[in-house]
This record gives C-alpha cells, structure tokens and sequence, in this order.
C-alpha cells in the first residue's frame, strides 16, 4: 500500500474509534428571555456545539433556520464537560436544538423555553417548579458495608413527567465518599459517576436546572469554611452547574439568583463562609457578613411577588438537632429582624438536607408568617421521623418519611396570585399540597 494510502486509512480508523458520545445530558441551565446555556459531556475530547432552531411560529422566517451556536472544546482536563452558550434567541420562544461533536449529531432532538417578557404587558405566565435534594448513587466499591444507601432512581423519571419549567437541586447533588474529598481528583470522579446516571437522564434533558450545594457536593460531611479543596470543589460545580452566575467579584461562592416568572430564587452557599456549628461564639457565622450583604440588597432590588431563600440547611427550624442557621443564632436573628423592618413582601424558605420533607410555619409579631418548605430525599436513605411531628412549627399533614420530590406551581392573575406547593413519591402518587396567596405574603392584609 502507498504511504499516503496507507495514512489516510490510518486516520480513517483512529477517527472512527475515537468518535465522541455524550454520557450525560444535555442541560439547560435557566434560560433568559434572549439567551440560553446548555450543558454537555461526552466521553472523549472533541469539539462540540449546537444546531438550534425556532420551534414554534416566529417574527421572522430567518429566526426559523437552522443556526449554528459557537463551537467549544471538549478536554479531558475538564471531564469533556463544557457550557455551550445560545444567543440571539427571542423572548417566550420554543427552542429545538441537537448537540453535534465534531459535526455528528449525538443526541435526539431536544427543547429548550426562553423567558416570556410578561412585564408591563400581562399577568405572570403560570409556570412549575420541581425540587428535592440528597441524591445518593450507589457504587459499591466506595460506599460502605452493608445495605446500599441510595435507591429508587425511578423518582427521576417521575420529575421528568411533571414536566417543569424549571428543577431545583436543593444540594447534596451528589455524595462524596471517603475516597473522594480526600482529593480533588476523587471529588471530580464522583461527579463523573453521578452525572452519567442512565436514570438520571430524564429529568436533565427536562426544562432547564439551577443548584445549591451542600456538605456532601461541598466535602466531607458537615464539612464547613476551612476545607482545603474548596476551591477545587467550587471548580467542580462551575463545571457541572449551568447557573447564571457563581458569587460576586468581591465575595467567592456560589450563591446566584435565578429568575422564573415573577419568582425569584436566592440560592445561597452554605459552605464556603462557614463557621463550625459546634464552636461556641456568637459571633459565628453561616452565611458570612458580605453574603448576608448582598442578599439583603438582592432582595430589597427585587420586584418580584414571590422571593425564596434558599438554602442548604434547614433555616427556620429550631427543633434540629443536627446541622441548620439555629446554630448561628446571631446571624440569623439579626436577618429575621431586618425582614420585618423592611417589611420585605412574599418572602418563603427553601431547604434540603434532612432526609425527611416538611412545610414549617414561623409565626411573627406584625407580620406574616414564613414558611419553610424542606424537601428531602430524592433517591438518599430516610429514618424514623417520629420525633419529627413533635415540632410546634410543622403544618400538620406534611411531614414525608420516604423518597419524595417536591413542586411549586404558580398560577393566577397578578392581583390573585398564587403559589401551591406539592409533594409526590417515587412512583408521582401526591403525598399533600398547600396553597399560598401573594396577599398572605404582605403587609396590607394585616
């Protein structure tokens, strides 16, 4: 054969057996009203990027051609995960894309929703929001003896079926084992694991997702401000998260707002600013002074009908004996006060970790009351949530013991707005739901 036959050929061959596939996604991250992120990761380096195209009647035929996003490189480096930005889209549109490495497409046909622009036009459009946290998967050669901690990976096809506009991952979104934070290259192999989930798939190909992250997706349990792979940890979620933002430039972290609707969600960073519950100062901190900073200011910018705070551990609580911002009384008291000073409307609670779910009512003097919705867990192991129902600040009807995801729907015009919170099992059979007014969330109605 003639040398220059036998290279082509060569080359022919090793093209071939190393031909990229994606193992998990794509994922949007939460889309804006004129751009879009989309997350991939395949198995081998490449180059990939996006065809898109208008699925629905727009302003223009040109808005309806098949378009080419910019082309990013898959690198072994960076796990062959990357975020491949989508520009130009137009607002309230529907969105078909295909991810193609290399020119080849990978993928099916998947959608993607821009943000309406509803503002000084319409009510709030009605949208879903689905939730949960503590997602264990199990790999037995690194997890402990006996019976496996994770199961019933089916609840992620029931999330995929509510079909949400959005999914919030309420941390612990994956579970670092002794094996891994002992290493920043352990801690980004458990990611690699988790995220290629064949289960998982459903709900990441679904709507668009946003994250927090807790001890176990942060380091070791409990883990708090002094980690020594925490900026390793904070590159690992920037890398398998699509959210709008991470920190500010003065404050690391990866606390961000996302925007829905006429909701906003402040999600915060429980890990990097925090003190040990266990030390004994009232001084200590959770959240840290210039985090606490930026949300006061975030929330006084808001406009917002609904404001949630959300956050890793329970916030509200103070029955817990475990982990929570009860420990970090002074940080805590002094934001509950500024709430009320401000007189700050529509404000709820988010939270994870617990391994049981529960809607907790805080009652305050001249003012509304907060709730606390703490969804937990996704596919994790629960316990025995008897001494649970003895907590004065639980709604009745609400404390869940077993795997369960949560949703928030909001709906109605913008004078009788409201949001209604559900749970569901494994399996989508409704455990309870509560609704909440924008008017039970004010001022005026008191």
């Amino acid at each position: 054969m003639h040398l220059p036959l036998l290279l082509l050929s060569l080359s022919f061959f090793t093209s071939f057996a190393q031909a990229t596939e994606l193992v998990a996604g794509p994922m949007v991250g939460p889309t804006a009203m004129r751009s879009a992120t989309v997350w991939v990761q395949g198995d081998s380096p490449g180059r990939a990027e996006l065809t898109y195209w208008a699925d629905a009647p727009a302003k223009s035929a040109s808005t309806r051609q098949k378009r080419l996003s910019q082309r990013v490189k898959l690198e072994k480096d960076k796990d062959f995960a990357a975020h491949i930005p989508l520009n130009n889209l137009e607002p309230g549109g529907r969105y078909a894309y295909q991810v193609l490495v290399n020119g080849k497409a990978v993928s099916p046909v998947h959608y993607l929703s821009t943000q309406k622009l509803w503002q000084w036009r319409t009510s709030p459009p009605d949208f879903r929001v689905v939730l949960g946290s503590c997602t264990y998967i199990n790999e037995q050669a690194y997890d402990r003896p006996g019976t496996p901690y994770g199961g019933g990976t089916e609840i992620f096809a029931a999330m995929a079926a509510a079909r949400p506009e959005l999914t919030l991952w309420l941390g612990d979104n994956v579970y670092f084992r002794e094996a891994d934070f002992d290493s920043p290259a352990g801690m980004a192999a458990r990611y690699r694991h988790d995220r290629a989930t064949p289960e998982l798939q459903a709900i990441l190909t679904t709507g668009s997702h946003a994250a927090i992250w807790d001890d176990h997706d942060y380091g070791p349990n409990d883990a708090n401000s002094t980690f020594i792979f925490k900026q390793q940890a904070l590159t690992l979620f920037q890398r398998y998260w699509a959210n709008p933002s991470y920190g500010m430039p003065d404050a690391e972290g990866t606390f961000t707002i996302v925007h829905q609707g006429d909701a906003d969600f402040f999600l915060l960073d429980n890990r990097w600013y925090r003190d040990d519950d266990r030390l004994k100062s009232p001084h200590k901190v959770m959240f840290g002074d210039k985090q606490m900073h930026w949300l006061k200011n975030a929330l006084l910018n808001s406009t917002s009908n609904f404001k949630f705070i959300v956050g890793g551990s329970q916030l509200l609580d103070t029955q817990s004996l475990y982990e929570g911002w009860r420990n970090f009384e002074t940080e805590r008291n002094a934001f509950l006060d500024w709430l009320g000073e401000q007189r700050m409307r529509g404000v709820i609670f988010l939270s994870g970790d617990r391994h049981h779910t529960e809607l907790l009512r805080w009652p305050r003097d001249g003012a509304y009351p907060l709730y606390e919705l703490t969804c937990s867990p996704l596919t994790s192991g629960t316990h025995d949530i008897a001494g649970e129902s003895k907590n004065p600040g639980l709604v009745p009807g609400t404390l869940v013991g077993e795997k369960n995801f949560c949703s928030l729907d909001f709906s109605g015009d913008n004078a009788n707005r409201q949001v209604t919170m559900r749970v569901f099992d494994a399996k989508s059979q409704q455990l309870w739901e509560k609704s909440i007014t924008k008017q039970e969330l004010s001022y005026s109605a008191r």
